[in-house]
């Protein structure tokens, strides 16, 4: 789900992931809150259910705007959904998982999914979130620009 507000300008939700792999990783990394789903679950539904997954906070499912689907570096397809949202990001709690940390300690260790939120103007927007993911934005724009007052 991409959350959309205007305050008074147009600003965009992300979320930062957790775990010691993006600890020092900003730029690039930021992304939407998203997830998997499976072959017998709605895509909606299951984005609204991931979004409340990594945040804690179910979003209303009214007036959500279809957005492109994207494949990513990795390969992983993503479809979204842009909804016009305001949440707290100071209210996030994220669900977790667990991994072995330090490698080859054989220790295990549990991380939050996302370890923040924020609001960012589409500018930027552009220079935090994940690159394949920056098609959004310019969708969003296009789609409250032409559908909305």
């Amino acid at each position: 789900m991409l959350l959309y507000r205007r305050r008074p300008e147009l600003q965009v939700f992300l979320v930062h992931p957790g775990g010691p792999f993006f600890v020092r990783k900003d730029q690039g990394s930021w992304t939407i809150p998203k997830g998997e789903y499976g072959d017998d679950e709605d895509p909606l539904a299951a984005a609204m259910r991931e979004f409340e997954e990594e945040t804690g906070i179910a979003p209303v499912m009214d007036g959500c705007l279809p957005l492109s689907a994207i494949k990513q570096k990795g390969g992983k397809s993503v479809m979204a959904w842009a909804i016009q949202h305001d949440v707290d990001p100071a209210t996030i709690v994220s669900n977790t998982f667990t991994m072995e940390w330090p490698p080859k300690s054989g220790k295990m260790a549990s991380f939050p999914e996302i370890d923040r939120g924020a609001w960012f103007a589409p500018a930027d927007a552009r220079e935090k979130i994940n690159p394949a993911q920056a098609v959004w934005l310019d969708e969003l724009d296009l789609l409250i620009s032409t559908s909305m007052p």
